[in-house]
C-alpha cells in the first residue's frame, strides 16, 4: 500500500525520525551513592525521606550521578529529584511511598487535571531541573488504595468534588497560580511521578504501582525519554503515562494495565492550556502493550494548548476491559488544535468498544465558546479482531472532524454499527459511513 508513491511505513518511519532527531535520554557521571549511607533502612517500617533527600543533594552538589537504593522496602514521603541525578532503584528495591497525606506537605506548584495550582507534592517530583532520571528493574509503590487517596473521588463526602470547583473557578476568574492553594481538607490528589518545567528527562525500567492518580506526568517538559516500564495501577483516574504541554517526548517499549488510560497526551484545560507556550508538539509512541484502560492510546481530554505532531506505531493492545484501542477526546469548554496524528501498525485483540473513538462532545457537552478544531488524523494498518464496532466519530456542527484517512485497516467481529457525524473531506474506507464532502472553492 502507497500514497502518492511513497511506502507508508517510509512515511511512518520519516515522520518519527524527524521527532526523534529531537529526543536523547540524558547521561550522568560516573557517580554512585547508596541511600543506605545516609541513614536509610530497608525493612518497610523506618522513614527513609530524610535519608534520600540528603543523598540526592550531596550527589547534585557533588555534579551529578547516580543515587542507589538498593533491595529492600524504603518507606519515604515525597521525594524531589534535583539536576544531574538519577535515581536507581535495584532489582528487589521498593520505594513505599508514605499513606499519609501530611508528608506530601509542604504544597508544591504542580497541575490538577490541566489546571495550575499549588496542592500536595507528587510522590516523585521534580521543578525546573535538568538532566534528571528515575531507572532500574525495581518498584515504586504509591501505596494507594480503598482507604488511602482513591476513596477521595467518591461519595460520600469528604471527596475531591467542591475543591476541584473551587479551582476550575479560580482559573476562569484569573486568580494568579500563587493564590490557588490546597492541600489538607481539600482531598485533590497527588500524581504518582509529575516532572515539571524540566528537560533531559528519562524514566526506564521501573514497575509503577498503585498511584493516587495519574502515574507518569510530564508536565512542560523538553527531550522526555520513557522506557521499558510497566504501569501496573486500577484505581481512580490512574492514567499510565500523560505527557503534558510537552516536547519531543519518547514512549516506548512500555507495558500499561491501567484503571483509565494508557496513554493520555494533554496540553492544559481551560485558560491555564490557552496561555502560550502550553502545546504538546513532537510524541512518538512505538512498541508498547496495553491491556486494560478507558483507551490505549488517547489524546484529551485536556487539549486546550492544543496537540500535533504524533505518530504511534507498533504496539498491540487488547483486553475485555480496554474501552477503546485510539481516542481522542475534548469538547467545546476546551477548544485547542489536535491535527498531525498518525496511527500506524496498530495490532488490537479485543477492545470492548470502539477501535477509534474520535468524541468532540466529551462530558455530554455539545456547545461552548471554544469548540476544538481537529484535523489529519490518519490510521495505517490498524488491525482489529473484535470490537464493539470500528469507528465512533463525534464531530460537531460547527467543529467538524476534518481530514480523517484510514488505510488498509481491518476490523473483525464488530457487535455493532459504527458512528459518524459531522465528518467532512476524510477517507474511512469501503463501508464505514459517508463523510460529507466540503465546497470546492
Amino acid at each position: 500500500m502507497s500514497d502518492g508513491g511513497t511506502p507508508l511505513t517510509g512515511i511512518v518511519d520519516s515522520r518519527a525520525a524527524e521527532i526523534l532527531r529531537r529526543v536523547s535520554p540524558p547521561v550522568f557521571a560516573d557517580r554512585v551513592l547508596e541511600v543506605t549511607a545516609y541513614g536509610a533502612v530497608g525493612d518497610g517500617v523506618s522513614d527513609c525521606t530524610a535519608a534520600i533527600a540528603a543523598a540526592i543533594a550531596a550527589c547534585s552538589a557533588a555534579g551529578g550521578g547516580r543515587v542507589l537504593v538498593p533491595a529492600g522496602r524504603f518507606r519515604t514521603g515525597a521525594v524531589h529529584l534535583l539536576d544531574d541525578v538519577e535515581l536507581h532503584l535495584a532489582a528487589g528495591a521498593v520505594l513505599a511511598f508514605s499513606q499519609d497525606p501530611d508528608d506530601y506537605l509542604p504544597q508544591v506548584r504542580t497541575r490538577y487535571e490541566g489546571v495550575d495550582c499549588h496542592n500536595y507534592s507528587p510522590l516523585l517530583y521534580a521543578i525546573g531541573r535538568s538532566n534528571i532520571a528515575v531507572t532500574g528493574p525495581g518498584v515504586v509503590d504509591g501505596g494507594a488504595d480503598e482507604e488511602h487517596w482513591w476513596n477521595w473521588v467518591r461519595s460520600p463526602a469528604p471527596h475531591e468534588g467542591p475543591a476541584k470547583q473551587r479551582l476550575l473557578a479560580a482559573a476562569a476568574a484569573g486568580v494568579p497560580v500563587a493564590q490557588r492553594v490546597f492541600g489538607a481538607g481539600d482531598h485533590l490528589r497527588p500524581n504518582l511521578l509529575q516532572f515539571v518545567d524540566c528537560r533531559n528527562v528519562l524514566v526506564s525500567g521501573v514497575t509503577f504501582r498503585r498511584s493516587p492518580m495519574w502515574t507518569i506526568h510530564p508536565l512542560r517538559c523538553t527531550n522526555v525519554t520513557i522506557s521499558e516500564v510497566t504501569v501496573d495501577s486500577h484505581g481512580p483516574n490512574n492514567d499510565g503515562c500523560n505527557p503534558e504541554s510537552s516536547r519531543d517526548v519518547l514512549i516506548e517499549d512500555c507495558t500499561f494495565d491501567t484503571g483509565d488510560d494508557c496513554i493520555a497526551i494533554k496540553a492544559g484545560k481551560g485558560p491555564d492550556g490557552w496561555q502560550p507556550g502550553e502545546a504538546t508538539v513532537g510524541v512518538v509512541i512505538r512498541d508498547c502493550r496495553m491491556r486494560a484502560g478507558h483507551g490505549g492510546v488517547t489524546v484529551g481530554s485536556e487539549t486546550s494548548g492544543g496537540v500535533s505532531d504524533v505518530v504511534a506505531y507498533r504496539c498491540s493492545m487488547s483486553s475485555p476491559d480496554l474501552g477503546r484501542a485510539l481516542r481522542i477526546k475534548s469538547n467545546p469548554e476546551r477548544g485547542g488544535h489536535i491535527r498531525d496524528i498518525l496511527f500506524a501498525d496498530i495490532d488490537v485483540g479485543v477492545v470492548r468498544q470502539a477501535v477509534l473513538e474520535i468524541a468532540l462532545d466529551y462530558g455530554r457537552l455539545t456547545t461552548g465558546e471554544h469548540p476544538p478544531s481537529v484535523s489529519d488524523i490518519e490510521l495505517h494498518r490498524v488491525r482489529a479482531g473484535a470490537a464493539g464496532c470500528a469507528v465512533r466519530l463525534i464531530g460537531l456542527p460547527d467543529a467538524p472532524i476534518r481530514r480523517l484517512r484510514l488505510r488498509d485497516c481491518s476490523f473483525g467481529t464488530l457487535d455493532g454499527p459504527d458512528v459518524v457525524r459531522h465528518v467532512v473531506d476524510s477517507d474511512l474506507g469501503p463501508g464505514r459511513g459517508e463523510p460529507e464532502q466540503l465546497p470546492q472553492r
